[in-house]
């Protein structure tokens, strides 16, 4: 089973960062997760949001009172989330990311949006948070929970930060059946692409969560709403069946892994998800705002 290290995590994203954000669809948002094509999208930017509107929807659902929500991003890339969401709703928001390289360009990003009096980046590991955030009222993570060495600190940091009664937000991709030879030397491809160390299914999912004091809420299966088979991706396939035997994991290893994820979600053998989760404390406790 491949293992990746907060240190080759935090090399990759810096490294790959910047290639990101100018020639990834989702650059001109600051996206660096996948578009989702759910209900009611009928852009590229709102396939980008499609997570993000979802989080908001639901702190406005449960605000009460007067006081501001704090929301943390646990894996925040570029601050894009947290711009966007601050833009939408009157929250304050922190946002945590392993690469000074994205905590730099989102401290830049966050600036530009005019939010820098509400929402603020830390360079920094959600499986060891740095002192002094504030207790938060939600808390999410989009495509950043699989880079976990340690699932299990992933969920007592969350638990630590977040309040009885708030939320956690998790999507990610997650194990489906895959035990044929084929699967596993897609998973391999893709753990090693986008080094990816926690690859688990849902039950492990809700095991840990209940273990670190949380509640299952839900989970919805994203997958059929994912971009799946582009030209782009084609592309990507030939280049990997031209060269895939070269030792290009370490250049292309974006590429080789990308390329054995879709043929992963394609055969079933991952699904993308997002799950909801509750800290649990007392009765009738709700992200207050």
């Amino acid at each position: 089973m491949s293992s990746f290290d907060a240190e080759s995590v935090r090399r990759y994203y810096d490294r790959r960062t910047a290639a990101f954000i100018a020639r990834g669809q989702g650059g001109r948002v600051g996206a660096i997760h996948r578009a989702v094509w759910g209900p009611g999208v009928a852009t590229r930017d709102e396939a980008f949001r499609f997570v993000e509107s979802r989080i908001a929807e639901r702190i406005a659902a449960e605000r009460t009172g007067d006081r501001t929500p704090h929301v943390v991003d646990l894996g925040c890339g570029v601050g894009a989330s947290l711009c966007h969401l601050a833009k939408l709703l009157p929250i304050r928001g922190t946002g945590v990311t392993l690469s000074p390289v994205q905590a730099e360009l989102a401290r830049q990003r966050i600036a530009a949006a005019g939010v820098a009096d509400r929402v603020a980046c830390l360079h920094g590991d959600f499986t060891d948070l740095p002192a002094g955030i504030a207790q938060a009222d939600l808390a999410f993570a989009i495509e950043a929970f699989a880079h976990a060495p340690v699932p299990e600190r992933f969920f007592s940091q969350a638990a630590g930060l977040l309040r009885p009664g708030g939320l956690l937000v998790i999507c990610d991709d997650f194990r489906r059946q895959a035990f044929t030879p084929a699967a596993q030397r897609a998973l391999a491809r893709f753990r090693r692409g986008w080094r990816i160390h926690t690859l688990i299914d849902r039950t492990g999912l809700e095991r840990l969560a209940q273990a670190a004091g949380f509640e299952h809420l839900s989970t919805t299966d994203l997958t059929p709403h994912l971009e799946l088979g582009r030209p782009r991706d084609h592309a990507v396939a030939l280049f990997v069946l031209l060269f895939g035997w070269l030792p290009i994991e370490d250049r292309f290893g974006h590429l080789t892994g990308g390329d054995a994820l879709q043929q992963c979600l394609r055969h079933g053998w991952i699904g993308y998800d997002l799950a909801w989760f509750r800290r649990r404390g007392a009765a009738g406790d709700a992200v207050d705002g």
